[in-house]
């Protein structure tokens, strides 16, 4: 297997030991570290499992009945999404399917969001009560309508659905000419060369069939999980909106194409405030990618050189889901990226000068995280205080690797970490209540304040389980502000746009993209935490055509839209 560059054996070796070392120091502190969190952290902020009083009952189906197969590891991402435009998140949940056909069909699930905090299951008829073993979730108005579309990853062939409206999607795949049928994962939309359409990329994982899997084992003799080391990789895909609901292939002529990655996870993000969409991938036991938009429809990677594709001992991590935020109000967009266990996450603050630092080591990340497997994660704002946080769900591959490590555990807590406001994190696990800390097999995460009380709630989804919501309990306590757009000149679902808002507290802002976290999508509602400042005194919108706006003196706890053309209108 192909690592990539790494330092010669006489470096690495003693950094590998003092790693080791540094590890067990780590691992030791963060019980107590949790306990501290949990007594000096504890705001009265709940995350409540509303799963079953909301109707959501669904349990995800991985197929597995003891071939031990790559891809029932990999799990299914989840979705917030508005299908009707009416500014209240709906829900979308992947499912996987039996191995051998004809046995009981397993389905994704679509629930209306019934503006009471319930949820209806409207999948049957909807057009996505489709048999597939599906990974991956991606939501944007590709062609221009004003309706969320749905892209599905899925191993036998991904799928675009086009929303029709009235919850009915019909599927376009055979017509919009996409071809990914791969190991396809995590994708997002984004509009690369701000042509007003928006376009696709697709991560892949590795080349994988039933009938060249390969026997792996923990101990010896019973066959285990293996991991992608064993299996080749596979490129990127890139699909250009060409308009009339077709799309070209430009992966190879955009500079994408490599067959090498082993990809898990996609984020979309301006790294250079150039207003361009750069992309950073996730690559499981290969060098992270960072894509750098050259503005001419062609990216050049430059991960190596940034300081991305590497751990701190150069070799190459397991990453899987990722994220980017402004955490700390510097004007720049940072990293967030889950990898194995004992590698801890990764959190890359974007220095300004094209170089990231992993800052994670100095925190409560790296403790909390380090026997941990990270798929699902993302900033959010639990508390509305105005600094984004962060969430992480976890969950291992291997059922029976408490046999042969006993310091890991199957089933893993989600973690949630604070935002101090200096720059750094502390755990505050233990401090939001007893249902989201329980152990799960955990894998799709997104947010979005389902119930329009002013605070993000959390979706997620467990590898052969059933998938949980919920409902932030307090963390409206704080002022907020909910910004939907809808671009004309640009995409209609604005991604790439750029809000930045000025209060009593300071300046922040946040840009609008798909994506993110693992397989999964969150809403494409910006909120903004206030603090207990009255009004928001500028709020300013500058658009992937060049187009910007601006507005002044706007009420708190309000939900408003911004046309591109109209202005305000809500």
């Amino acid at each position: 297997m192909e690592t990539g560059l790494q330092l010669p054996a006489e470096f690495r070796y003693p950094l590998l030991q003092l790693r080791l070392v540094l590890k067990f120091l780590l691992a030791a502190a963060a019980a107590l570290a949790l306990v501290c969190a949990a007594l000096s952290r504890d705001t009265g902020i709940r995350f409540v499992d509303i799963s079953d009083p909301a109707g959501i009952h669904f349990v995800h189906f991985n197929g597995a009945v003891g071939q031990k197969w790559l891809p029932e590891t990999i799990g299914a991402g989840c979705a917030f999404v508005d299908l009707d435009g009416d500014g209240w998140a709906d829900i979308l949940l992947l499912n996987g399917k039996s191995w051998t056909p004809g046995l009981t069909r397993h389905l994704p699930a679509l629930y209306r969001n019934n503006r009471n905090g319930t949820f209806s299951d409207i999948t049957k008829g909807s057009g996505l009560d489709v048999e597939m073993y599906a990974n991956g979730v991606a939501v944007a108005d590709y062609d221009n309508d004003g309706l969320p579309d749905i892209y599905v990853t899925a191993l036998e062939g991904d799928r675009l659905f086009h929303n029709e409206g009235h919850g009915h999607f019909r599927d376009v795949t055979a017509a919009s000419g996409i071809r990914n049928a791969n190991f396809g994962t995590s994708a997002a939309w984004f509009d690369y060369d701000r042509d007003g359409k928006a376009d696709l990329v697709v991560a892949n994982y590795v080349r994988w069939t039933p009938a060249t899997d390969i026997r792996c084992s923990l101990d010896g003799k019973a066959k285990s999980y293996c991991t992608p080391e064993v299996y080749k990789g596979q490129s990127l895909k890139l699909y250009h909106n060409l308009g009339n609901g077709r799309f070209e292939d430009v992966s190879k002529k955009a500079g994408l194409d490599n067959p090498s990655s082993k990809s898990l996870g996609i984020v979309v993000f301006d790294m250079d405030n150039d207003g361009w969409p750069d992309l950073f991938i996730a690559n499981d036991t290969q060098p992270n990618k960072l894509y750098r938009n050259s503005r001419d429809g062609t990216f050049k990677e430059i991960g190596m050189e940034a300081g991305v594709a590497y751990g701190d001992d150069g070799v190459a991590r397991g990453a899987m889901g990722a994220d980017a935020a402004d955490y700390d109000r510097s004007g720049r967009q940072h990293l967030l990226v889950g990898n194995f266990s004992k590698q801890m996450m990764a959190l890359y603050h974007n220095e300004g000068n094209g170089l990231f630092s992993d800052v994670a080591p100095s925190t409560p990340i790296a403790r909390s995280s380090l026997l941990d497997v990270t798929f699902g994660a993302f900033f959010f704002d639990y508390d509305l205080d105005g600094f984004p946080d962060i969430f992480a769900v976890n969950g291992h591959i291997e059922p029976d690797i408490n046999r042969t490590q006993t310091d890991l555990q199957f089933r893993e807590s989600p973690l949630i970490f604070h935002n101090n406001g200096r720059g750094g994190f502390d755990d505050a696990t233990g401090a939001v209540g007893p249902d989201i800390r329980r152990a799960i097999v955990g894998r799709g995460a997104a947010y979005a304040d389902f119930d329009h009380d002013g605070d993000p709630d959390i979706l997620l989804t467990e590898n052969n389980g059933p998938a949980r919501l919920f409902r932030n309990d307090g963390g409206n306590r704080n002022h907020w502000l909910n910004v939907r757009l809808t671009g004309r000149k640009s995409n209609r679902s604005a991604l790439g746009a750029v809000v930045r808002l000025e209060s009593a507290s300071g300046k922040q802002s946040q840009t609008l993209h798909s994506g993110s976290s693992y397989c999964s999508q969150s809403g494409l509602a910006l909120i903004f935490g206030l603090k207990q400042d009255p009004v928001v005194t500028k709020l300013s919108v500058e658009w992937p055509s060049g187009a910007v706006q601006s507005f002044q003196n706007l009420p708190v706890n309000r939900f408003i839209a911004i046309d591109e053309s109209a202005g305000l209108v809500k």
